[in-house]
C-alpha cells in the first residue's frame, strides 16, 4: 500500500491536471484506487495545507466536494510572446549592465499589456 504522503502527491497532481473545471472528490478517490475516508482525508490535509480548494456540490442526488488546485502547472503559453526570447541584446542584458531589463521599453510594454 502507498504511503499516505505518496497519495497526497498523487492526489495534488490529479487535482492540478484536470484545470479550471476542478474535480468531484468522489471521483478522485477512484482514481486514487483509495477508499472514500481516505480519500477524504488527504482532501482535508491538502486543503489545510492551503494546496486546494473544496467546494460543496450536489452531485447525482448525493452531496460530495468539487475540488480545485489553487496553483496551476506552468505554461509555455504564459511567456510565450516575452521580447527577451528573441532579443538580439539577450547576452548583454542584466540588471547593473548597460543593456537592463529595467530600462526596456519593449519588455515593460509586454508587462503592460500582459494580461
Amino acid at each position: 500500500m502507498p504511503k499516505r504522503s505518496d497519495l497526497e502527491h498523487k492526489a495534488l497532481q490529479l487535482i492540478m491536471n484536470v484545470g479550471s473545471d476542478g474535480v468531484l472528490q468522489s471521483k478522485l478517490w477512484r482514481k486514487l484506487d483509495a477508499s472514500s475516508r481516505e480519500g477524504s482525508r488527504i482532501a482535508i490535509k491538502l486543503e489545510n495545507k492551503g494546496l486546494i480548494l473544496r467546494e460543496r456540490e450536489l452531485s447525482r442526488g448525493r452531496w460530495t466536494y468539487r475540488l480545485y488546485a489553487k496553483r496551476k502547472p506552468a505554461s509555455i503559453n504564459s511567456i510565450i510572446d516575452c521580447p527577451c526570447l528573441m532579443c538580439p541584446n539577450d547576452s548583454r542584458c542584466g540588471p547593473w549592465s548597460t543593456i537592463s531589463p529595467n530600462e526596456c521599453e519593449k519588455l515593460t510594454e509586454w508587462l503592460l499589456n500582459f494580461s
